[in-house]
């Protein structure tokens, strides 16, 4: 699955496509990059007529298979599940700003999963098998018709895909699954049981588009098929590359607790590959500065890094054995006996205690100011709602 790198993808779809096909003068040929409007209507209506030409059956497993339609009267086509008060549901969900565009995206829900959801940002363990939709053109005997090809397939998963570097298909559509239990056997493997289960069509603008992927082609619609089993929260703070590889420098908040909209989604608008016509503001940046919080050092723009701001100071009355304060208070991880992770206090918030120096003339108050500051309290710790101090640019810290 490492080949849902995503910005490869954008970079090949900067470019013109160079064809192999010579010219008389051996010049190669330009092929300039389809326009996304056009390419997306035409991937709709092959998805489309796909979805109204082909029925399911699903197993009891949630294994899914798909088959021509011979007899509409026994065999409900996909679309006829649009919309469906049960399952299995067909949905489409609209994706703004992509390209310029609004694209619209079919799934079909088999089963939502009974846990909790993924964001678009964590990364994800799900078994899936991938088919490509393609369109055979007609002959003089024959009328045109669609395909697909099998290209990829993953029956044991072992390690989470990151959303975040994924497809976009996959990123938009996974968090509107849940996970379901799992049950860790005495062998090393996993059991799951009422995990979410889908079907995702893709248009190729979501996909790969111009640049394919491996012996997907390009401008190919796609069709998973996936089992939703866990999914893993993620921190993707990083300092940029370095030899090729991506250093990363978590600032100890997961991308999650920085949805700020808590809408299940997190994006990055300076990309204007992605975004050519972004939104006027992001409701996941806390300082406006255009870095949203969940790639930012700095959340609120006051100068001091979240690390540094969440960091727990010498001589704290704190438990756990953490660095750094969590989010909420936490309890002590049982698969860990011998430690004990428990942490009564969370991220605080702008304190709100007494002045360091407290007021001796009632006339002339003290002022708080850095080297006055109000003291900690209890509840700074943990409010349910509160405004974390990485958050909150008017608090009067001293250092970096």
């Amino acid at each position: 699955m490492n080949k849902f790198k995503y910005y490869f993808v954008l970079l090949l779809a900067g470019l013109a496509i160079v064809s192999c096909n010579k010219k008389d003068d051996d010049d190669a040929e330009i092929v300039p990059l389809r326009d996304y409007q056009e390419q997306f209507n035409t991937d709709n209506a092959d998805i489309e007529e796909y979805l109204k030409t082909n029925y399911i059956t699903v197993s009891a497993d949630m294994d899914v298979t798909f088959t021509k339609i011979t007899d509409p009267a026994a065999q409900p086509s996909i679309m006829s599940y649009l919309n469906s008060a049960t399952f299995p549901k067909l949905l489409l969900r609209e994706i703004p700003y992509v390209h310029g565009i609004t694209y619209k995206m079919y799934y079909l829900v088999l089963r939502e999963g009974t846990g909790t959801r993924p964001m678009n940002t964590d990364g994800v363990v799900a078994a899936y098998r991938g088919e490509y939709l393609k369109r055979i053109a007609k002959t003089e005997t024959e009328p045109s018709y669609l395909t697909t090809t099998f290209f990829e397939e993953v029956l044991y998963p072992k390690t989470s895909i990151d959303l975040y570097t994924a497809i976009l298909g996959w990123g938009e559509i996974f968090p509107q699954f849940k996970i379901g239990t799992t049950t860790n056997n005495n062998d090393g493997t996993a059991t799951y049981s009422d995990f979410g289960a889908g079907v995702l069509f893709v248009p190729s603008g979501l996909g790969y588009y111009a640049g394919g992927s491996g012996s997907i082609p390009s401008y190919s619609p796609l069709i998973f098929s996936f089992k939703l089993y866990d999914f893993k929260r993620m921190d993707h703070e990083n300092n940029g590359y370095s030899n090729g590889a991506l250093v990363l420098n978590p600032d100890g908040i997961f991308d999650y607790q920085e949805d700020l909209n808590g809408d299940g989604y997190v994006r990055d608008y300076r990309n204007t590959t992605i975004y050519p016509t972004p939104p006027a503001t992001n409701p996941d940046d806390t300082d406006g500065d255009g870095i949203p919080d969940f790639l930012d050092h700095d959340d609120d723009g006051d100068g001091y890094t979240t690390r540094f701001e969440i960091t727990k100071p010498a001589g704290a009355p704190v438990t756990g054995i953490s660095l750094y304060y969590p989010w909420d208070p936490i309890g002590d991880d049982p698969a860990t006996p011998n430690l004990d992770e428990t942490e009564i206090w969370g991220v605080p918030r702008r304190p709100t205690g007494d002045l360091t120096i407290p007021d001796t003339d009632p006339n002339k108050p003290n002022p708080e100011s850095i080297t006055n500051p109000r003291k900690f309290v209890p509840e700074d710790y943990t409010t349910p709602g509160r405004k974390r101090i990485y958050l909150d640019n008017t608090y009067p810290y001293q250092k970096k």
